[in-house]
Formats: structure tokens, sequence, C-alpha cells
């Protein structure tokens, strides 16, 4: 039998936990009315270019950047209030923090996040996930080379990681192989870009939103991995 101390539930943030895409619909919206298109295309051209010299998007790095370029418009001190203080608990998938309770009835449950050392602590504690999970938050440039501190945090028999994005999932499965069950949930953008879907294998067990994990029980979740690798051995 499987005991509370034998898994560990590793879940991403950014449109796992919390729709990431509306939090940067509604960016998009307040940077149109406080600057208009042209500041709003220039601010996430610089956040693009952010993305590809980081590894991650860094909010707060772009707007630094953006105010360089005019650093007499104060109105870019705004921009920062509304990012900070942004209401993330609103922007929460249905039922995340349920299945948040629901895992933690079978294991420890930790965030597992990509970002920077500022905003994207805020970003989980505000949402409330941060209080969820009691604390146990990490966060990497790319969580998926730090799998060896991840584990030394937190010892287990057996992961589950939750992530929107196919290709974080394949590299972990990549290092960990049966010592970890992915777990897609098909939200956000990457969920549903054709060209990823392609390029990398599926995960073990694939959820249209992350609430239904609800219903499903811990054997049936750890034992995904093993039922797919037995299907892929009978082709």
């Amino acid at each position: 039998m499987t005991t509370p101390d034998d898994v560990v539930f590793l879940l991403d943030c950014d449109n796992t936990l919390l729709d990431n895409d509306r939090v940067a619909e509604d960016l998009r919206d307040h940077l149109v009315r406080e600057f208009g298109p042209a500041s709003r295309d220039r601010y996430w051209a610089i956040l693009e270019q952010l993305r590809g010299e980081l590894g991650y998007v860094d909010y707060l790095g772009a707007l630094q950047r953006y105010r360089l370029e005019d650093i007499s418009d104060t109105r870019v001190l705004l921009m920062s209030s509304f990012l900070v203080d942004y209401p993330f608990a609103s922007r929460l998938y249905p039922g995340a923090l349920d299945v948040i309770r629901h895992l933690r009835t079978w294991g420890l449950t930790v965030i597992l996040s990509d970002g920077d050392v500022v905003f994207q602590p805020r970003k989980i504690q505000r949402s409330g996930l941060w209080a969820a999970v009691e604390g146990r938050v990490l966060i990497y440039i790319h969580k998926e080379q730090m799998l060896d501190p991840v584990a030394a945090r937190y010892p287990a028999r057996h992961y589950v990681m939750i992530d929107d994005k196919l290709r974080i999932l394949a590299m972990i499965k990549k290092v960990w192989r049966d010592r970890v069950t992915t777990v897609f949930p098909r939200q956000g953008h990457y969920a549903h870009d054709r060209h990823t879907l392609t390029v990398y294998p599926a995960a073990d067990l694939t959820v249209e939103r992350i609430g239904d994990l609800v219903t499903r029980d811990l054997p049936a979740v750890v034992g995904a991995a093993t039922a797919r690798r037995l299907q892929e051995d009978e082709r």
C-alpha cells in the first residue's frame, strides 16, 4: 500500500493552477487604456526579448527596461502598481484549491514554478497558493534542470508532476523515468500549441481541467505511468 509519505505532488503555477493567460490579457488592456497601443506593443516586445535572454517571463524586469527608454514618463510607476497589486486569487482556475486539498490527503503538495524572485513569489502569495501548500514553494529559472535539489528538499519514493507544458513534462520524464508520473492539464496557450503537441510525447495522464483531478484517487494517478508504459511495450 502507498502511504502519504511515499508521494510528493509537484504543481506548476502559471496556466496550471492560475490562469496566467487572463493575467496577461488584463495587463495588455491596462497598457492600452493608460499608455496606448504603441506603448503596449513596445512593452510586449521587450518582454519577449527578455524572455529569450532569461528563459522565463520577467514582467517587472521588462518594465524596468521599458522605463529606461523614457525615464521622464512617470506614468510607468503606476504600471508597476497594477502588476504588484493585481488580484491573482480571482484568476485561479475553478477547483484549483480543491485539487491541492485533495492531493494533500495522499502526500505532500509543492509548488514548483519558474520565474523571478520578486514577482513570481508575490503572485503565488496573493493568489492563496502559498498558504494552500503550507509554504512549500520552489521557484527556479529552469525547474526541469533542478530535479536533484527538488528531490533533496522533498525526498519521496514517487513524484507526480502536474504542468501545462509538455516540454517540461517530457524533460522531467526523461530524467526521472518511472520515478515520476506526468500529468498534463490542457489549459492555456502552451497546452494547445499544435507544434508542441506534435513534437513532444504525451504525458502519462491528460486531463482537460485541473479541477478534474478532484475525482481521481492516488492509485489512478500514480498508476497512470505504469499503465502507459505497458501500453507502449505492447505496441
